[in-house]
């Protein structure tokens, strides 16, 4: 058995999915191998690849001359002590990388797409599979998925497919695979996967290139395909053994672990979660933290990564009475908790330095048409109070839902200025109607992406509030605000909210 992540995500940690499908092999004593081909990709690009273009600029030059140098000083902590400095790691580096690559490709350190090509089209994904030479990464993993097959000789290969900048890369391995090992059973599961088969009108348009798309967790369908039946644990550890931790592009290790999976709110009118009807399935917080005891001694991460949607309150009671011991950061919902001084504190004391926050809007009566549950009174407590506590607030908003206009806007530009000390990090981002969302029926106009595999549809804003006027207003305006442009200078390019816990803990 061959688990394989693909090119291109953020490089900064190891896949945890792939980590909880080698968990439960290894649980089973299954042989297997995990392959890391985006991590793999990248160093290919950054020691492998030649210089395609010539440089037209110093910029480019410098980039590429140091490139070696920009990823071992984002392996550094002492590069996180200056964000200037660390800007100019990142984007140079990302920079060296694009212009290692030609063909019509773009690709960068969390980005690969093509000027023809969309992973919102099926038949461009087919495209992909049946001409695999064309990829830019095709001489790295023609050699070495090759080598690999023919060492281990797995009846079975597995892709996590998560994002839309890895489908074109999985689907020319899937393709390279299909015409060299033709008896390999293939198997592709992931986020996106999962996206695509809940969607309204799904009908599989892959088979004869794979074999198995999995939907959701992903550990009992493989163990089924191996011929192990007679499952009876609910949850497998994950598994770091097989990952090369000492390559990500993080000072030292970051932990990433999943308490739950689906929302234990699930009532936002503009979530994905609720769109696709996930469940909400949590482990109990006794085994979360058995779990990461063991974790932590047998990897000694720098930090945790909570992955959960929001991390509920059960294991941040939990957290609170028994610390990890390293610092860690994730999503939670604001609440009541949060504005709790003792409770913030012993979150401190626990190890948490960052807590990202879905806000979305300034504005009162939009968190109530979102169904949000937040009280911007509670909010505004709240992000004091975790300030003073000494735990960051990395805040996520969302602009131009239905129930949004430019007044709202506005509204929320003035509750961050007002909170301008209290809120580290910003995120902005712009709706996009989810097509099984509770709204899409009333405002859908058609598809907002050319392509059968689009997850969001076009709408007519009821008021008026189109994406031009959005991006105008947060271009133009939100972001001109002298307030607002000094939070988003601290905020990390490309890696964002990886990264910015790095910057709220000082020297180490």
């Amino acid at each position: 058995m061959i688990l394989i992540y693909p090119p291109v995500a953020k490089p900064c940690e190891p896949p945890a999915g792939l980590a909880r499908l080698s968990g439960a092999l290894k649980h089973y004593n299954v042989r297997h191998e995990v392959l890391d081909a985006n991590m793999e990709a990248l160093l290919y690009s950054i020691n492998g690849l030649r210089q395609t273009r010539t440089p037209s600029d110093k910029w480019t030059a410098r980039a590429f001359r140091d490139r070696s140098k920009n990823y071992a000083s984002l392996k550094d902590r002492k590069t996180y002590h200056s964000i200037d400095r660390y800007k100019r790691a990142v984007i140079d580096l990302d920079r060296a990388v694009e212009m290692s690559v030609d063909n019509g490709f773009t690709v960068g350190l969390a980005d690969f797409h093509h000027h023809e090509l969309s992973p919102l089209r099926s038949s461009d994904l087919l495209r992909a599979a049946e001409n695999p030479e064309f990829n830019p990464f095709y001489p790295y993993f023609r050699k070495r998925l090759l080598a690999l097959v023919q060492r281990e000789n797995p009846s079975v290969v597995g892709f996590s497919l998560n994002y839309l900048s890895q489908a074109l890369c999985t689907f020319a391995m899937l393709g390279l695979l299909r015409k060299e090992f033709p008896g390999i059973t293939i198997v592709v599961g992931g986020g996106l996967v999962t996206s695509w088969m809940k969607g309204p009108e799904w009908k599989n348009p892959f088979k004869g290139l794979v074999d198995h798309l999995v939907a959701g967790p992903g550990e009992n369908k493989l163990l089924s395909l191996l011929g192990i039946n007679d499952i009876q644990e609910e949850h497998f550890m994950p598994c770091y053994d097989l990952f090369l931790l000492e390559n990500y592009l993080s000072p030292n290790f970051i932990l990433p672990y999943s308490a739950s999976g689906g929302c234990y709110w699930n009532k936002c009118t503009f979530c994905p979660e609720r769109a696709e009807g996930n469940p909400y399935i949590p482990l109990p917080p006794e085994k979360v933290m058995c779990d990461l005891e063991g974790l932590i001694a047998k990897t000694n991460p720098v930090m945790v990564h909570f992955l959960d949607n929001a991390i509920s309150p059960a294991l941040l009671e939990k957290l609170t009475g028994k610390p990890l011991g390293v610092p860690w950061y994730g999503f939670a919902r604001i609440s009541r908790l949060l504005a709790d001084m003792d409770f913030c504190m012993s979150l401190k004391k626990s190890g948490c330095v960052m807590l990202k926050l879905g806000l979305e809007s300034g504005d009162q009566g939009v968190l109530d048409r979102l169904e949000k549950g937040t009280d911007l009174g509670t909010a505004s407590l709240a992000l004091k109070t975790l300030k003073k506590a000494g735990i960051a607030a990395y805040v996520y908003l969302l602009f131009g839902t239905p129930a949004e206009s430019l007044s709202e806007a506005r509204k929320t530009l003035e509750f961050v200025v007002s909170h301008r000390d209290e809120i580290g990090f910003l995120n902005l981002a712009i709706f996009n109607m989810p097509v099984r969302g509770p709204e899409a029926g009333k405002f859908t106009t058609g598809d907002f992406y050319e392509g059968d595999l689009s997850l969001y549809a076009d709408f007519l804003h009821p008021k008026g509030w189109g994406r031009k006027q959005v991006r105008g207003f947060i271009d133009r305006e939100f972001k001109r605000n002298r307030a607002v442009s000094e939070i988003l200078k601290k905020d990390p390019p490309i890696f964002t909210s990886n990264h910015a816990p790095f910057f709220t803990m000082g020297p180490g």
